[in-house]
């Protein structure tokens, strides 16, 4: 090919990942995993509020199912290891966590959750998020009040009819 356009670089933040015992997560090409943001999206601080909001929602709505089934009378067939109220707590847990990783990949992008997590989920998972993103929000909310202000100075409207001292 003979003719190319380049993209310019844009302004991001790149996160990386550590596991518990503070080594960096790797795939399995031995590359770095990490989170990008690109902080030129205007809409990321919605996408952390939406994801937050629907990650309550799904909260409230695991509560709910947990109380209905703690109040149903419990039963168990006598070949099942498991009762019948049992496999619906597992069958809403399950549910609230796929709840839960869509709705924190809202902000996270694709396989974000996967990235940090790994394949398990846990119950405290979402307190673990908050806590981690909770140094980096301001960062993301200084470089959207950047843009916002470039945004503003780029579109402003000149007054024409005005003379200017040049």
């Amino acid at each position: 090919m003979e003719n190319y356009i380049e993209l310019k670089k844009r302004d991001t933040l790149k996160i990386g990942i550590k596991d518990e015992n503070g080594i960096a997560k790797v795939d399995e090409n031995g590359n770095e995993i990490f989170i990008e943001f690109d902080l030129e999206d205007i809409t990321l601080p919605d996408k952390y509020s939406k994801a937050i909001e629907s990650a309550k929602k799904a909260i409230q709505k695991y509560k709910n199912q947990l109380t209905v089934i703690d109040k149903k009378q419990d039963s168990k067939n006598k070949n099942e290891i498991l009762s019948e109220n049992t496999k619906a707590k597992i069958k809403a847990t399950e549910e609230y966590y796929k709840e839960l990783e869509v709705a924190l990949n809202l902000f996270l992008g694709k396989d974000g959750i996967n990235k940090i997590f790994g394949e398990s989920r846990y119950i405290t998972m979402f307190n673990d998020f908050a806590e981690m993103f909770e140094p980096i929000l301001p960062e993301i909310k200084m470089h959207t009040e950047n843009i916002k202000k470039k945004i503003q100075e780029k579109y402003k409207t000149v007054d024409e009819s005005v003379l200017k001292d040049e």
